[in-house]
């Protein structure tokens, strides 16, 4: 995320123009709904998912950290945040129930980045977090775009979601392959990513709903159209990436 704040700003707003545009049906009230006990049923799934990753973390060994690695931890900490802040905001605003439960599974994603942070006595940028409030400058910024966006129609809402996951999904990406070898930090952006994919599906198959056809500003067309002909993915169950 590093010197890209606004160039993330100005994709967005131009991205979210052009699917506006693109947009042609207006969809129902079945795209959005799930049965109470598909609701209760992903927050059990998240709970589970996030015992298994903090027992992982805390099992993986103790490794010195390297400047790359707190830069990494310091930025998902506050990008999972982000996405959830907004997620929140959505939500009360269109009453959709994909913003509500990704929403719940970002904090899970932040709570792990947490549980990292505090196992190697780190600072934390998102002590007292308050919504919509970031160190990052960057990230500051881009929330503010996001939220000014995702309020002007439910297709933007949903496109701001789809473009969060392709930014998510670049970072942890660039972040597993450049900045981190500590096995417990490569545990916990590997089940993010996997994480942040599930989200894309979501997201991407409200758009389709709606008409709209995504094209992803981060992450290559081609990773793009492979996340979204495959099915959802699990956690491995064991303690690595």
């Amino acid at each position: 995320m590093k010197n890209q704040g606004l160039r993330i700003v100005f994709l967005v707003a131009a991205m979210i123009t052009s699917m506006q545009l693109i947009g042609c049906s207006k969809g129902t009230a079945e795209d959005y709904t799930l049965t109470a006990d598909e609701s209760v049923a992903s927050i059990e799934k998240i709970a589970a998912e996030s015992i298994l990753v903090d027992s992982c973390i805390n099992a993986l060994p103790v490794e010195s950290l390297s400047e790359t690695e707190i830069d990494a931890l310091n930025t998902m900490r506050e990008e999972e945040l982000l996405a959830k802040d907004v997620y929140v905001t959505l939500y009360a605003l269109y009453n959709v129930p994909v913003f509500n439960n990704i929403s719940k599974s970002e904090a899970q994603h932040a709570l792990a980045i947490g549980s990292l942070m505090v196992k190697y006595s780190l600072p934390d940028p998102a002590l007292n977090h308050v919504a919509g409030v970031f160190v990052n400058t960057d990230l500051q910024a881009l929330y503010t775009s996001l939220i000014a966006q995702g309020t002007t129609s439910l297709i933007a809402a949903l496109t701001v979601g789809a473009t969060i996951e392709d930014l998510d999904i670049n970072d942890l990406q660039n972040h597993i392959a450049t900045d981190v070898d500590n096995q417990d930090i490569l545990f916990v952006f590997g089940n993010l990513e996997r994480g942040s994919r599930n989200h894309m599906r979501s997201f991407n198959r409200q758009l389709t709903a709606q008409g709209v056809t995504y094209t992803p500003q981060f992450i290559s067309q081609e990773f793009f159209d492979q996340i979204i002909s495959s099915s959802n993915e699990t956690g491995t169950g064991v303690c690595s990436q």
